[in-house]
């Protein structure tokens, strides 16, 4: 793989990451034509690939970082600082939000391993089919549209409990259906609990943060265990990572943008679109 062509992947995760449209579909077709005019790289479906596609989507997690540095630094050092302040009994009334919200977003991360390892199989078996991955299309921008119509929103963070956390963890591990968006998913379905839209998106995108490193770390095992990374060099890898996560930053502060003022529905055109093309055969993804 050229550093051009890991440029131009990480370039395409980082666009498609964040906004609420399927982002394994332009990653794949893309990896697809590229192999089919001859250029050097792995299949898609092999180890090494999957592990260049897990680290671009580990530099889009520098982006949430950037975008939301404020409210993150935030949360890790009254994480912290609650937590001592509980075990050392230094105040009698010590609020442990930040600590509790850990859990919850560790107990969101933990429905959707159990949901992904339980039917990412059947997931990938029932949704193969061209038109299974238009009718998931479809839903996805008919989800968007309707959140947009959705009255404000009115749960804060206080009244975040693990039954939001588990709505919220279980839309993410649905997310594994083709055609299905993560950010999407969790967002909309955050959005349906009640959860503020703030705290719908930064919920939504800290929870990427462990879910992301975790699965990358599993699929770096594997590919140690078949013998190395192949076709794909480590300067590839840090290409496609430095790029995806300036890509992903524009991505994202769009995608804040939108949500906040409630026109996620201009994102449904270009998902039905997507959907008409898969339907009709313009857009194969048979390959």
């Amino acid at each position: 793989m050229t550093l051009f062509i890991a440029a131009l992947l990480g370039a395409i995760q980082g666009v498609f990451m964040f906004l609420p449209v399927s982002s394994t579909a332009p990653l794949v077709l893309a990896q697809h034509w590229l192999i089919r005019h001859d250029h050097p790289m792995p299949a898609p479906e092999s180890p090494e690939m999957i592990l260049f596609d897990l680290v671009v989507h580990v530099g889009t997690l520098v982006s949430i970082i950037v975008v939301f540095w404020s409210s993150l630094k935030v949360f890790c050092i009254e994480c912290v600082r609650q937590s001592l302040a509980w075990a050392g009994k230094g105040e009698k009334e010590t609020s442990l939000l930040y600590p509790r919200l850990f859990l919850l977003g560790m107990f969101s991360v933990l429905c959707t391993g159990v949901l992904g390892l339980s039917l990412k199989a059947a997931f990938e078996h029932i949704f193969a089919p061209p038109y299974m991955v238009g009718v998931t299309l479809i839903l996805t921008g008919a989800l968007l549209w309707w959140t947009d119509r959705l009255k404000p929103r009115r749960r804060g963070l206080k009244k975040i409990n693990a039954g939001v956390a588990g709505v919220i963890g279980l839309a993410q591990g649905m997310a594994l259906m083709p055609g299905l968006s993560r950010s999407a998913m969790t967002i909309v379905f955050a959005l349906f609990t009640g959860l503020k839209r703030r705290w719908a998106a930064e919920y939504s995108f800290f929870l990427a943060i462990p879910t992301i490193c975790a699965a990358t770390l599993l699929q770096g095992m594997e590919v140690v265990s078949f013998g190395g990374l192949g076709g794909v060099s480590y300067a590839a890898l840090l290409t496609g990572f430095v790029v995806a996560a300036l890509v992903g930053i524009v991505s994202l502060k769009l995608v804040v943008y939108f949500l906040y003022r409630a026109r996620l529905k201009v994102f449904s055109f270009y998902v039905w679109l997507l959907a008409a093309a898969v339907l009709t055969g313009l857009l194969d993804l048979s390959i």
